[in-house]
């Protein structure tokens, strides 16, 4: 995305005198909006983690589908935060313990060879199988992994400065819900039975008591992590603090990077077009669940949200604080429809996406796939609609005229070329 350089406060000085929300009001709104939205995100950990002990303490099919549904309702809240990634220090220096993606998935379990591979040049750590070795002597490194636990799981976490080296999060617990996906571009999520969980004799591919350890640690640090990014929206949290003594205009710096680096670079570059690009089903971002098309929908969602101010909570209770959106509108009027009616598009987009994932026409994984132009055009389509709201959310930065931003780019959209080189 090209740079905007800017320096003056003066049309923002103005917006915030003629709307009925003042720019401070706006970023507190922004806070009180991160609050909702990381306490529904802990919320939801919450009742997965209760449902993952009842699994575990009694494994059935019916408890492990609890489970797998209690993930995937986790989800939907958490995707929605991630609009305040790129533009919030303390949000970037925290997600990766919870959503770091993708992950070589054979540190941490077995995994089918044949599909996944044998070796990796860049990661000694590609088939440590943490659930079967107690010792783990890997690349030159002696570990004592006997007692699985939440500081054995952190000290693994992206281990020899390796970022596929995930052991915690939500993809660390999909995989150990649902295992690989080894269908390609083909129908089908991964297909881990719960007999991967029982005792003694009926237990399947070993290591069941081990397994169940791993599953417990991770969905216990994730609720950790979650109570700490909480605490950090909260009065006098440091999340917070930073954006209160912050000018208006670096706040607003920062909910607007947030939007449109999610918008262009990382959600329309990194998790859609370059998985278009290469037609490659590994380029998904829950892809042990088929549950991309709802990552990237909530995405969206959160992104709307911001500049609405506004997020339905799991609930459904409505939470409002005052918008972005007011404060472009009384700077220009014609600009703030615009920006409402592009969100509103590409919503509907990826709403178009969803729907045909959620029909079981086709998952994620089916639509990037090669020799599926239908597929692939809806997620174009996404990608596009994603592309063109940046293009008005840069005019957004250039109304308010509130600091030099550059939205966080990818090759796949700026130089695909050098995605193939």
């Amino acid at each position: 995305m090209r740079s905007l350089f800017l320096s003056s406060t003066a049309v923002l000085a103005t917006a915030a005198a003629a709307s009925a929300h003042p720019a401070r009001d706006v970023v507190n709104g922004y806070a009180d909006l991160a609050s909702a939205l990381y306490g529904d995100s802990l919320t939801t950990a919450v009742a997965l983690q209760t449902a993952v002990d009842a699994f575990i303490a009694s494994p059935s099919p019916a408890t492990f589908d609890a489970a797998k549904s209690a993930w995937l309702v986790s989800r939907i809240p958490y995707q929605q935060t991630e609009v305040y990634r790129f533009g919030n220090a303390y949000v970037d220096d925290w997600e990766g313990k919870v959503n770091a993606w993708p992950l070589d998935e054979g540190l941490i379990d077995y995994v089918d060879t044949s599909f996944y591979g044998t070796e990796s040049e860049e990661n000694g750590f590609f088939l440590a199988n943490v659930v079967a070795t107690p010792d783990l002597r890997v690349a030159g490194q002696s570990i004592d992994a006997s007692d699985i636990t939440a500081e054995l799981l952190q000290s693994l976490h992206e281990i020899d400065g390796v970022e596929a080296n995930v052991a915690t999060g939500y993809h660390g617990i999909e995989f150990l819900l649902w295992g690989q996906d080894l269908n390609g571009t083909g129908a089908g999520a991964g297909m881990r039975p719960y007999t991967d969980y029982l005792a003694g004799d009926d237990c399947t591919h070993a290591n069941c008591d081990r397994r169940a350890a791993y599953l417990k640690a991770a969905t216990d640090l994730l609720v950790a992590d979650l109570e700490d990014i909480v605490a950090a929206w909260d009065a006098g949290g440091e999340a917070r603090v930073a954006l209160e003594e912050a000018s208006d205009a670096e706040a607003l710096s920062a909910i607007l990077m947030g939007m449109g680096s999610l918008s262009y670079g990382e959600l329309a570059g990194e998790r859609m077009q370059l998985g278009l690009l290469l037609h490659d089903p590994e380029e998904e971002h829950d892809c042990f669940a088929d549950n991309t098309h709802n990552s990237h929908f909530y995405d969206v969602v959160g992104i709307e949200n911001v500049y609405l101010g506004r997020y339905i909570s799991v609930e459904g209770s409505v939470v409002t604080v005052p918008s972005l959106s007011h404060l472009v509108a009384a700077v220009d009027a014609d600009l703030d429809a615009e920006v409402q009616a592009k969100l509103s598009a590409t919503l509907d987009a990826m709403g178009v996406l969803k729907s045909e994932a959620d029909s079981g026409r086709q998952s994620y994984d089916q639509m990037i796939g090669a020799d599926n132009p239908e597929g692939n055009a809806i997620v174009q389509g996404a990608v596009d609609a994603l592309v063109d709201q940046t293009r008005s959310l840069e005019l957004v930065v250039a109304a308010l005229d509130v600091a030099a931003l550059d939205f966080e780019g990818s090759d796949s959209l700026d130089a695909p070329g050098a995605v193939f080189e």
